[in-house]
């Protein structure tokens, strides 16, 4: 069972999957977004006391934040027990793109560069982590959701706001990746 789980799928059987997910959602009257977690644990946690944003009924989101905590979980049964330790493969062009940045080859499924204890406490490496990190919730919150709300429950719900919004994301990726990026590394 575990040759069968952990062998290359296809990349038709993730649409499948998501379809199913959407539909299933859509029936129901849900949308689906991960950020959308962050408003409900301040919820749970009491900050709609304070504040007016966070004073909504979070019991209707429970579904939610299970769905959370099967991604934490399903990326630690993953990790744990069905990767085979080799680092992810990437194609020859990018392994040399991202040497030209001073990226090494890579060891594990995230740069070391970024990602690793050593660059969290350097200060290039804190404002990196620190700045994105704020960058993405504000962008979140203020495109009134996430890359995957958007992207699949707006869209898959014909929500033109959710279209802007996608067409944002890849604008936005682009400028980083093509413009930013170089400039940092």
């Amino acid at each position: 069972m575990i040759e069968f789980l952990i062998q290359p799928w296809s990349w038709w059987f993730s649409g499948i999957v998501i379809v199913s997910i959407m539909f299933f959602l859509l029936y129901f009257g849900k949308s689906f977004g991960f950020s959308a977690n962050l408003r409900t644990i301040c919820a749970v946690g009491g900050a709609g006391k304070k504040v007016k944003f966070f004073d909504f009924n979070w019991r209707a989101q429970i579904w939610n934040l299970v769905f959370l905590a099967g991604a934490i979980i399903g990326g630690f049964v993953a990790n744990q027990f069905m990767s085979n330790g080799e680092p992810v493969q990437l194609a020859e062009a990018t392994i040399a793109d991202l040497n030209a940045l001073g990226f090494s080859n890579p060891t594990s499924i995230q740069p070391e560069e970024l990602f690793s204890w050593e660059a969290v406490f350097t200060l290039k490496g804190f404002l990196i982590l620190a700045l994105g990190g704020l960058l993405v919730g504000f962008g979140a919150r203020y495109a009134g959701g996430c890359t995957s709300g958007h992207a699949i429950s707006g869209l898959a719900d014909l929500q033109l706001p959710s279209l802007i919004a996608v067409i944002g994301f890849f604008i936005g990726g682009l400028i980083m990746t093509f413009g930013i990026f170089p400039l940092i590394f």
